[in-house]
């Protein structure tokens, strides 16, 4: 896996955390303060591992000694869905009337 993979699967996963946490702020408060947060996907063994091996190192040079480490393992990410709301097709001719 390229570092511009596993970048762009961790942008992902941590957009999709941060989501969950806003709206499931039970699970937010069992997070201790701050912590390090390591998302381990089912799905995808070789992120995981990739995940835990940056964490384990991260640890080693963190400047807070001690720091809590939280590994948030998961199955999958669910299929995105769209937000539009009653989406409409226009033809051109339709379109140009309403500008």
């Amino acid at each position: 896996m390229t570092y511009e993979e596993i970048m762009e699967k961790n942008l992902t996963l941590s957009f999709e955390f941060s989501l969950y946490v806003t709206q499931h702020p039970e699970f937010a408060s069992q997070i201790p303060p701050n912590s390090r947060v390591v998302l381990l996907p089912g799905d995808d063994p070789e992120l995981a591992r990739i995940n835990r091996e940056t964490a384990e190192k991260a640890q080693q040079l963190d400047d807070t000694p001690n720091r809590p480490v939280v590994y948030i393992k998961f199955e999958r990410l669910l299929p995105a869905r769209s937000r539009l709301a009653r989406p409409r097709l226009l033809t051109s001719s339709r379109v140009a009337s309403r500008a």
